[in-house]
């Protein structure tokens, strides 16, 4: 279960997250295989290791040295920014840090499930994993194209989420039905991102 008390407390409000995991008991072949859109869950929360595992997955640092990170990114513009809504609050990933932030305390999982047309799959699951862009940072090299490239890149990010959470013995689906501005206010983004995917992930009820 992620508990702010049980994490390693940063002064700058930051926790840090387990050291993730670089080899695992499932080939990718197996997690490809297996991989399907789970819309029913447990309550039971995700342990800490989960947690850090599946945001490592999505956009953790692989190459601090060139600052390169799990997903490939145009340029190495690195526009995703992910967003973690659990019962316990709403986080905001730092992948140079391999560590959360609390951004709001309490459950927003309802008002986040309404911002997304009432889906239940976001109200019942344990962890729902916010992705956002700023397309800025990708359109100040690429003009035009920069659009195309976010999209593509937050697509190699969930997808790695949907497959580690496969890994791990979670399951997990895509969201794209949502409100923007509504999940961006409830999620509390910065004024220069966009709301563009939602993963919800727990144990298979």
């Amino acid at each position: 279960m992620l508990c702010l008390f049980s994490l390693a407390a940063e002064p700058e409000n930051l926790w840090l997250l387990p050291r993730p995991q670089k080899t695992g008991k499932v080939s990718v072949e197996e997690t490809l295989s297996r991989r399907r859109s789970v819309r029913s869950f447990k309550s039971q929360a995700l342990t800490e290791s989960e947690i850090g595992q599946l945001l490592y997955a999505a956009q953790g640092v692989s190459d601090a040295r060139q600052g390169l990170r799990t997903a490939p990114s145009a340029g190495a513009t690195h526009p995703l920014e992910i967003y973690l809504v659990t019962a316990e609050g709403i986080f905001h990933y730092l992948p140079e840090r391999h560590a959360l932030a609390l951004k709001k305390a309490g459950d927003f999982r309802a008002q986040l499930a309404d911002a997304s047309l009432g889906q239940n799959s976001i109200r019942s699951a344990p962890a729902v994993f916010v992705f956002s862009a700023v397309f800025e940072r990708t359109a100040r090299r690429y003009q035009q194209r920069a659009e195309r490239y976010v999209h593509i890149e937050v697509g190699h990010a969930a997808q790695n989420v949907h497959l580690q959470a496969v890994a791990l013995g979670l399951a997990s689906v895509p969201v794209g039905a949502f409100s923007d501005a509504a999940v961006a206010k409830v999620v509390g983004v910065g004024q220069n991102e966009s709301v563009i995917y939602l993963v919800p992930v727990g144990k298979k009820l």
